[in-house]
Protein backbone atom coordinates (compact mmCIF):
# COMPACT_ATOMS: atom_id res chain seq x y z
CA UNK A 1 0.00 0.00 0.00
CA UNK A 2 0.84 3.83 -0.59
CA UNK A 3 2.02 5.88 2.12
CA UNK A 4 0.75 9.61 2.60
CA UNK A 5 1.93 12.75 4.84
CA UNK A 6 -0.24 14.06 7.72
CA UNK A 7 0.76 17.36 8.15
CA UNK A 8 4.26 18.20 8.21
CA UNK A 9 5.81 14.70 8.18
CA UNK A 10 3.82 11.92 9.77
CA UNK A 11 3.93 9.31 7.42
CA UNK A 12 0.86 6.92 7.00
CA UNK A 13 -0.47 4.26 4.66
CA UNK A 14 -3.39 5.82 2.46
CA UNK A 15 -5.59 3.74 4.36
CA UNK A 16 -5.74 3.28 7.96
CA UNK A 17 -8.05 1.03 10.32
CA UNK A 18 -10.51 2.47 12.93
CA UNK A 19 -10.58 0.49 15.78
CA UNK A 20 -13.69 1.26 17.47
CA UNK A 21 -16.16 -1.63 16.25
CA UNK A 22 -13.14 -4.46 16.72
CA UNK A 23 -14.15 -7.00 19.63
CA UNK A 24 -16.89 -4.91 20.02
CA UNK A 25 -18.24 -7.07 23.27
CA UNK A 26 -14.53 -7.62 24.58
CA UNK A 27 -14.85 -11.55 24.87
CA UNK A 28 -12.27 -13.89 24.61
CA UNK A 29 -13.10 -14.80 20.91
CA UNK A 30 -14.33 -11.07 20.18
CA UNK A 31 -10.51 -10.38 21.19
CA UNK A 32 -8.50 -12.65 19.32
CA UNK A 33 -10.57 -12.11 16.08
CA UNK A 34 -9.95 -8.17 16.65
CA UNK A 35 -6.01 -8.98 17.13
CA UNK A 36 -6.59 -11.35 14.12
CA UNK A 37 -8.07 -8.37 12.12
CA UNK A 38 -5.12 -5.78 12.98
CA UNK A 39 -2.68 -8.56 12.43
CA UNK A 40 -3.91 -8.86 9.13
CA UNK A 41 -4.09 -5.22 8.50
CA UNK A 42 -0.63 -4.62 9.03
CA UNK A 43 0.27 -7.53 6.68
CA UNK A 44 -1.19 -5.93 4.18
CA UNK A 45 0.42 -2.90 4.35
CA UNK A 46 -1.84 -0.83 7.09
CA UNK A 47 0.53 1.45 9.20
CA UNK A 48 -2.49 3.49 11.23
CA UNK A 49 -4.75 2.40 13.61
CA UNK A 50 -7.21 4.80 15.86
CA UNK A 51 -8.68 4.17 19.01
CA UNK A 52 -9.84 6.36 21.78
CA UNK A 53 -10.11 6.15 25.65
CA UNK A 54 -13.28 7.01 24.91
CA UNK A 55 -14.23 3.65 23.42
CA UNK A 56 -15.57 1.16 26.16
CA UNK A 57 -13.82 3.18 28.81
CA UNK A 58 -10.27 2.21 27.72
CA UNK A 59 -11.18 -1.51 26.96
CA UNK A 60 -10.46 -0.59 23.29
CA UNK A 61 -7.15 0.93 23.75
CA UNK A 62 -5.69 -2.35 25.77
CA UNK A 63 -6.69 -4.62 22.84
CA UNK A 64 -5.11 -2.39 20.02
CA UNK A 65 -2.33 -1.70 22.34
CA UNK A 66 -2.05 -5.76 22.68
CA UNK A 67 -2.26 -6.28 19.33
CA UNK A 68 0.37 -3.92 17.91
CA UNK A 69 3.07 -4.70 20.66
CA UNK A 70 4.91 -6.88 18.15
CA UNK A 71 5.53 -4.04 15.64
CA UNK A 72 5.23 -1.44 17.79
CA UNK A 73 7.71 0.83 16.20
CA UNK A 74 6.63 0.20 12.83
CA UNK A 75 2.89 1.39 13.68
CA UNK A 76 1.21 4.90 13.88
CA UNK A 77 -0.99 4.63 16.83
CA UNK A 78 -3.92 7.47 17.15
CA UNK A 79 -5.90 8.00 20.01
CA UNK A 80 -7.96 11.00 21.41
CA UNK A 81 -8.46 12.45 24.78
CA UNK A 82 -11.24 15.04 26.03
CA UNK A 83 -14.34 13.73 26.33
CA UNK A 84 -16.39 11.68 28.88
CA UNK A 85 -19.82 10.03 29.16
CA UNK A 86 -21.74 10.45 32.44
CA UNK A 87 -23.22 6.75 32.37
CA UNK A 88 -20.31 4.99 31.43
CA UNK A 89 -20.77 2.73 28.20
CA UNK A 90 -22.10 -0.76 27.14
CA UNK A 91 -20.31 -2.98 25.26
CA UNK A 92 -18.73 -0.74 22.85
CA UNK A 93 -21.19 2.17 22.44
CA UNK A 94 -21.84 4.82 24.76
CA UNK A 95 -24.86 6.27 26.89
CA UNK A 96 -25.45 9.23 29.31
CA UNK A 97 -24.66 12.64 28.54
CA UNK A 98 -21.37 13.75 26.81
CA UNK A 99 -19.25 16.67 28.52
CA UNK A 100 -16.06 18.09 27.19
CA UNK A 101 -12.88 18.30 29.64
CA UNK A 102 -9.59 19.67 27.93
CA UNK A 103 -7.68 21.15 30.81
CA UNK A 104 -4.30 20.74 30.65
CA UNK A 105 -4.43 18.31 33.93
CA UNK A 106 -7.19 16.53 31.99
CA UNK A 107 -5.55 16.16 28.69
CA UNK A 108 -1.91 14.71 31.04
CA UNK A 109 -4.05 12.51 33.16
CA UNK A 110 -5.40 11.15 30.00
CA UNK A 111 -2.99 10.51 28.49
CA UNK A 112 -1.36 8.46 30.92
CA UNK A 113 -4.10 6.44 30.71
CA UNK A 114 -3.99 5.49 27.57
CA UNK A 115 0.15 5.01 27.39
CA UNK A 116 -0.28 2.38 29.93
CA UNK A 117 -3.34 0.55 27.98
CA UNK A 118 -1.93 1.12 24.54
CA UNK A 119 1.81 -0.46 25.88
CA UNK A 120 3.94 2.12 24.58
CA UNK A 121 5.71 5.72 25.58
CA UNK A 122 4.58 7.88 22.80
CA UNK A 123 1.63 8.48 21.17
CA UNK A 124 2.32 9.13 17.28
CA UNK A 125 -1.09 10.85 16.49
CA UNK A 126 -3.19 12.63 20.24
CA UNK A 127 -6.35 14.17 19.11
CA UNK A 128 -8.67 16.31 21.03
CA UNK A 129 -11.88 14.34 20.54
CA UNK A 130 -14.48 17.56 20.43
CA UNK A 131 -13.08 20.90 21.33
CA UNK A 132 -13.96 21.94 24.88
CA UNK A 133 -15.33 25.40 24.91
CA UNK A 134 -14.43 26.29 28.68
CA UNK A 135 -11.12 26.16 27.29
CA UNK A 136 -9.30 28.51 25.30
CA UNK A 137 -7.61 26.28 22.36
CA UNK A 138 -4.51 28.36 22.68
CA UNK A 139 -4.07 26.55 26.38
CA UNK A 140 -4.88 22.93 24.67
CA UNK A 141 -2.25 23.50 21.65
CA UNK A 142 0.22 25.15 24.31
CA UNK A 143 -0.06 22.02 26.83
CA UNK A 144 0.00 19.12 23.28
CA UNK A 145 3.59 21.26 22.71
CA UNK A 146 4.63 20.79 25.88
CA UNK A 147 3.93 17.06 25.84
CA UNK A 148 5.80 16.52 22.31
CA UNK A 149 8.62 18.21 23.97
CA UNK A 150 8.80 15.61 26.58
CA UNK A 151 8.31 13.07 24.21
CA UNK A 152 5.00 11.67 25.41
CA UNK A 153 3.89 12.69 21.77
CA UNK A 154 4.45 13.03 18.17
CA UNK A 155 1.97 14.77 16.51
CA UNK A 156 -1.46 16.08 17.64
CA UNK A 157 -4.72 16.64 16.28
CA UNK A 158 -8.54 17.94 16.67
CA UNK A 159 -11.39 16.05 15.85
CA UNK A 160 -14.50 18.10 14.30
CA UNK A 161 -13.27 21.89 15.24
CA UNK A 162 -14.44 24.88 13.34
CA UNK A 163 -11.92 26.57 11.07
CA UNK A 164 -11.58 29.35 13.21
CA UNK A 165 -10.84 27.52 16.25
CA UNK A 166 -8.19 25.20 13.93
CA UNK A 167 -6.09 27.92 12.59
CA UNK A 168 -6.22 29.75 16.30
CA UNK A 169 -4.32 26.63 17.83
CA UNK A 170 -2.13 26.09 14.59
CA UNK A 171 -0.32 29.03 15.42
CA UNK A 172 0.42 27.57 18.36
CA UNK A 173 1.53 24.48 17.68
CA UNK A 174 1.16 23.13 14.18
CA UNK A 175 -2.02 20.60 13.56
CA UNK A 176 -1.11 17.15 11.70
CA UNK A 177 -4.48 16.57 11.26
CA UNK A 178 -8.13 16.50 12.18
CA UNK A 179 -10.50 13.94 11.93
CA UNK A 180 -14.13 15.25 10.48
CA UNK A 181 -17.31 12.74 8.89
CA UNK A 182 -16.45 12.77 5.42
CA UNK A 183 -18.34 11.00 2.72
CA UNK A 184 -20.12 10.44 -0.12
CA UNK A 185 -23.26 10.87 2.36
CA UNK A 186 -21.77 14.21 3.96
CA UNK A 187 -19.81 16.25 1.67
CA UNK A 188 -19.96 19.83 4.21
CA UNK A 189 -15.86 19.41 4.13
CA UNK A 190 -15.70 20.17 0.80
CA UNK A 191 -17.15 23.80 1.61
CA UNK A 192 -14.55 25.10 4.12
CA UNK A 193 -12.54 22.63 5.37
CA UNK A 194 -10.54 20.77 2.63
CA UNK A 195 -9.62 24.39 1.36
CA UNK A 196 -8.27 25.29 4.76
CA UNK A 197 -5.89 22.19 5.39
CA UNK A 198 -4.77 22.74 1.76
CA UNK A 199 -3.61 25.56 2.92
CA UNK A 200 -2.18 24.95 6.00
CA UNK A 201 -0.66 21.50 5.17
CA UNK A 202 -2.82 19.34 7.60
CA UNK A 203 -4.50 16.27 6.89
CA UNK A 204 -7.40 14.74 7.21
CA UNK A 205 -8.58 11.77 8.63
CA UNK A 206 -12.32 10.64 7.70
CA UNK A 207 -14.30 8.92 10.58
CA UNK A 208 -17.53 7.13 9.07
CA UNK A 209 -16.24 7.25 5.25
CA UNK A 210 -19.07 4.57 4.72
CA UNK A 211 -21.64 6.32 6.71
CA UNK A 212 -22.02 3.51 9.15
CA UNK A 213 -22.16 1.59 6.67
CA UNK A 214 -24.89 2.82 4.40
CA UNK A 215 -22.50 3.15 1.67
CA UNK A 216 -21.84 -0.95 1.90
CA UNK A 217 -25.02 -1.88 0.47
CA UNK A 218 -25.84 -4.11 3.39
CA UNK A 219 -28.49 -3.87 4.48
CA UNK A 220 -27.59 -4.36 8.37
CA UNK A 221 -24.65 -1.24 8.57
CA UNK A 222 -24.75 0.33 12.49
CA UNK A 223 -26.62 3.14 10.37
CA UNK A 224 -29.42 1.21 11.65
CA UNK A 225 -29.19 1.52 14.97
CA UNK A 226 -27.65 5.04 14.82
CA UNK A 227 -30.61 7.51 16.80
CA UNK A 228 -28.45 10.78 16.78
CA UNK A 229 -28.53 10.75 12.74
CA UNK A 230 -31.90 11.70 11.27
CA UNK A 231 -30.39 10.87 7.86
CA UNK A 232 -31.43 6.72 8.95
CA UNK A 233 -35.16 7.37 10.16
CA UNK A 234 -37.76 5.83 8.49
CA UNK A 235 -38.60 8.70 6.39
CA UNK A 236 -35.60 9.95 5.68
CA UNK A 237 -33.89 6.38 4.69
CA UNK A 238 -36.32 5.89 1.98
CA UNK A 239 -35.57 8.91 0.62
CA UNK A 240 -31.72 8.73 0.30
CA UNK A 241 -31.59 5.08 -0.72
CA UNK A 242 -31.08 6.78 -4.19
CA UNK A 243 -27.59 7.53 -2.79
CA UNK A 244 -27.05 4.03 -2.26
CA UNK A 245 -28.15 3.08 -5.50
CA UNK A 246 -26.00 5.07 -6.99
CA UNK A 247 -23.11 4.12 -5.87
CA UNK A 248 -23.95 0.31 -5.95
CA UNK A 249 -24.25 1.34 -9.74
CA UNK A 250 -20.79 2.70 -9.77
CA UNK A 251 -19.55 -0.80 -8.31
CA UNK A 252 -20.54 -2.54 -10.71
CA UNK A 253 -19.87 -0.40 -13.77
CA UNK A 254 -16.23 -1.40 -12.18
CA UNK A 255 -16.87 -4.61 -10.85
CA UNK A 256 -15.90 -3.59 -7.29
CA UNK A 257 -18.00 -3.52 -4.34
CA UNK A 258 -19.90 0.02 -3.02
CA UNK A 259 -17.40 -0.04 0.24
CA UNK A 260 -14.35 0.49 -2.52
CA UNK A 261 -16.18 2.55 -4.83
CA UNK A 262 -17.06 4.85 -1.81
CA UNK A 263 -13.27 4.46 -0.13
CA UNK A 264 -11.34 5.09 -3.52
CA UNK A 265 -13.81 8.28 -4.33
CA UNK A 266 -12.25 9.93 -0.98
CA UNK A 267 -8.79 9.19 -1.87
CA UNK A 268 -9.29 10.83 -5.40
CA UNK A 269 -10.45 13.79 -3.25
CA UNK A 270 -7.25 15.27 -1.76
CA UNK A 271 -3.84 13.92 -1.37
CA UNK A 272 -3.94 14.31 2.68
CA UNK A 273 -7.07 12.53 2.71
CA UNK A 274 -5.88 9.40 4.91
CA UNK A 275 -10.00 7.26 5.76
CA UNK A 276 -10.06 4.92 8.79
CA UNK A 277 -12.99 2.88 8.15
CA UNK A 278 -13.83 0.17 10.90
CA UNK A 279 -15.25 -3.38 11.07
CA UNK A 280 -15.74 -6.61 12.99
CA UNK A 281 -14.97 -8.76 10.12
CA UNK A 282 -11.84 -10.09 8.23
CA UNK A 283 -13.44 -10.11 5.37
CA UNK A 284 -14.88 -6.66 5.08
CA UNK A 285 -11.58 -5.20 6.64
CA UNK A 286 -9.53 -7.07 3.14
CA UNK A 287 -12.19 -5.38 0.94
CA UNK A 288 -11.79 -2.20 2.79
CA UNK A 289 -8.27 -1.88 2.08
CA UNK A 290 -8.15 -2.96 -1.61
CA UNK A 291 -9.86 0.25 -2.39
CA UNK A 292 -6.62 1.61 -2.27
CA UNK A 293 -6.08 -0.28 -6.14
CA UNK A 294 -8.69 1.31 -7.55
CA UNK A 295 -8.68 4.55 -9.41
CA UNK A 296 -10.37 6.63 -11.21
CA UNK A 297 -9.87 9.11 -14.56
CA UNK A 298 -10.63 12.85 -14.59
CA UNK A 299 -13.43 12.60 -16.74
CA UNK A 300 -14.72 9.32 -14.32
CA UNK A 301 -14.28 12.03 -10.99
CA UNK A 302 -16.33 15.30 -12.90
CA UNK A 303 -18.95 12.78 -13.56
CA UNK A 304 -19.38 11.41 -10.04
CA UNK A 305 -19.32 14.68 -8.89
CA UNK A 306 -21.86 16.18 -11.19
CA UNK A 307 -24.16 13.14 -10.58
CA UNK A 308 -23.97 13.64 -6.41
CA UNK A 309 -25.19 16.87 -7.19
CA UNK A 310 -28.11 16.01 -8.18
CA UNK A 311 -28.98 13.47 -5.62
CA UNK A 312 -30.43 15.54 -2.55
CA UNK A 313 -29.82 14.14 0.79
CA UNK A 314 -32.67 14.06 3.80
CA UNK A 315 -32.46 14.62 7.20
CA UNK A 316 -28.82 15.85 9.61
CA UNK A 317 -25.74 13.78 10.46
CA UNK A 318 -26.84 14.49 14.12
CA UNK A 319 -29.60 15.70 15.86
CA UNK A 320 -28.72 19.53 16.00
CA UNK A 321 -30.36 19.54 20.13
CA UNK A 322 -28.23 16.22 20.54
CA UNK A 323 -24.63 16.18 22.14
CA UNK A 324 -23.20 15.48 19.58
CA UNK A 325 -24.80 17.85 16.98
CA UNK A 326 -23.97 20.70 19.99
CA UNK A 327 -20.14 19.56 19.80
CA UNK A 328 -19.07 19.53 16.64
CA UNK A 329 -17.88 22.84 14.48
CA UNK A 330 -16.91 24.62 18.09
Amino acid sequence: MKNRTLGKNLTVSEIGLGCMTIGMDYSEDAKREAINIIHRAFELGVTMFDTAELYADGKNESLVGEALKPFRDKAVIATKCGVKFEGGHVSGNVSGKMTMDSRPETIRKSLEGSLKRLKTDYIDLYYIHRVDAKVPIEVTAQTMAELKQEGKILNWGISEPSMMTLKKAHEVFPVAAIESEYNMMWREPEQEILPTLEALNIGLVPYRPLARGFLTGASDGMYLNDAQNTRFDAKNLAANMALKDFVQDLAAQKHVSAAQISLAWLLAQKKFIVPIPGTSKLARMEENINAANITFTADELQNIRELLEQIPIYGERYDPESDNGKSVRV
